[in-house]
């Protein structure tokens, strides 16, 4: 059942327009970084395959970019940014608009200003074999840039996967699926996960014998609750036996949650957990000790501390879930008796060498079909959500992900044509009126570059199905 529409406001409207200027404005920079490419290095092929913090990494096909070039392709950008060049659209062709730079003609799935005076500060750094575009904020402030290198090697780890099996575009993945042979595509992706899961399984196993608890975080729609049981099963082909705890329980009661800048009660905030009693039973459990964890009622907004108890003898293992799991300040026990998976959706399958598919479009994919399937939101709430959403991930999540002692790619290179079918009718039902509109319309044309396919042969226990439905961890 559909619930009610959120009230639209005024900071809903804030979000969706700061939302817009922001794609906007990048995209206008890649289309100048394409231009200034093209000009300096007209041999060379730029490729455009990932973001990375709040940049884009870059690198051309096949040759290293040297810290000499990246500098000279810094200065002709500023150069062109600076000056307020005019970029003229063309019209639309095959759902990419068609843009004019001078000369250079580019494609591209996302729209962009109609010239160059709304840039502010931006710049590139050498990141070998290539470098990064780093974008400023809307205030113009550059952060300090540290390069996250665990989250990077899992980028590159995904990238060459692709590329060995010739699927580096959405066109590859696309033919598959028209000549019929989804089911071997099904069935590479989900045998490359299931051997990472493994993996982890065997270096908690076998390399860290005094690991008496795993953390798991990561954003929003990016699988958790699949992985964590997958994960269980693993460990106990290896041996141990898992038990399962979730940081939500540990919550304060509600009114001694602290609250943000706006009086609104925080829980995104480390402080939201009763610390102190996480603590204390983590350290009893690792003892030996019996404890009996909290349930935490969010209809009530009190915890019952009569929950399950729980002990952890020799072959047990924990699997603590939750967002603040990787924050260094969560947990004052022994660092060696923990260790901490990081997990994300990180679709890396773009339409083509110019036009990355962003991650967290992705995962708000995800989400719509999963709100609606499981839920009962329609997209309008999802998306009204979804800004606060993003704040908590940025806060609580992403800054604390190089803090993983291993990362799970939990993306699939079938799974936007696997989702189109479920999110294109919710995304169509938004009316020309509604607030939301540009942005289902933008959703659409991503999903429209996707070979719609069968769902029927996705096993039970893959993470799509936590978004699809059909999953054997429903509960």
């Amino acid at each position: 059942m559909w619930l009610d529409i959120p009230q639209i406001n005024q900071k809903a409207r804030r979000n969706t327009m700061k939302d817009n200027f922001t794609r906007k404005y990048r995209q206008t920079l890649l289309l100048g970084l394409i231009k200034v490419i093209q000009e300096l290095f007209p041999e060379e092929m730029l490729k455009i395959p990932y973001s990375i913090l709040d940049g884009v990494y870059c690198e051309f096909s096949g040759s290293l970019v040297s810290p000499r070039e990246v500098r000279q392709i810094e200065t002709a950008l500023k150069s062109w940014a600076y000056n307020k060049n005019c970029i003229e659209f063309l019209g639309k062709e095959e759902n990419f608009h068609i843009y004019k730079l001078d000369e250079a003609i580019i494609k591209s799935i996302y729209s962009a200003f109609e010239d160059t005076s709304a840039i502010k500060d931006f710049r590139l750094i050498p990141f070998q074999p290539g470098f990064i575009l780093d974008f400023s904020d809307e205030s113009g402030y550059l952060a300090d840039f540290v390069l996250p290198k665990k989250l990077s090697a899992t980028y590159t780890e995904t990238q060459r996967w692709l590329e060995v099996l010739d699927l580096a575009e959405v066109k590859d993945v696309n033919s598959y699926i028209r000549n019929g042979h989804s089911i071997d595509l099904i069935n590479i992706a989900e045998a490359l996960q299931e051997k990472k899961i493994a993996d982890i399984a065997d270096i908690i196993t076998n390399e860290n014998k005094n690991v008496r608890i795993v953390l798991i975080s990561g954003p929003s729609s990016s699988g958790k609750t699949t992985f964590t049981h997958r994960l269980s099963t693993q460990l106990i082909v290896n041996g141990l036996k898992p038990i399962s705890l979730s940081l939500d329980n540990y919550y304060l009661n509600r009114e001694n949650i602290p609250r943000d800048a706006s009086g609104q009660l925080d829980f995104d905030t480390l402080y939201s957990l009763d610390l102190a009693l996480l603590n204390e039973h983590l350290d009893k459990l690792i003892m030996g000790e019996t404890v009996q964890t909290p349930v935490f009622n969010f209809f009530t907004g009190k915890r019952n501390l009569d929950g399950n108890c729980i002990r952890l003898d020799s072959d047990n293992i924990l699997l603590v879930e939750g967002i603040h799991a990787l924050n260094p300040g969560l947990l004052t026990i022994n660092r060696n008796s923990f260790f901490k998976v990081y997990i994300s959706a990180l679709f890396l399958l773009n339409i083509d060498r110019h036009n990355r598919v962003p991650t967290t479009e992705a995962r708000l994919i995800r989400r719509i079909v999963r709100d609606d399937k499981f839920r009962g939101f329609g997209p309008e709430r999802t998306l009204n959500q979804w800004p606060s959403v993003r704040r908590g991930e940025n806060t609580s999540v992403f800054r604390y992900q190089e803090e993983a002692d291993i990362m799970f790619n939990s993306s699939l290179l079938f799974e936007m044509n696997a989702l189109r079918s479920f999110a294109e009718p919710l995304l169509e039902k938004i009316q020309e009126t509604n607030m939301f509109y540009d942005t289902s319309i933008r959703l659409l044309n991503l999903l429209s570059f996707f070979e719609p396919m069968d769902t029927s042969n996705i096993p039970l226990n893959s993470i799509l199905r936590e978004f699809i439905g059909g999953s054997i961890y429903s509960e």
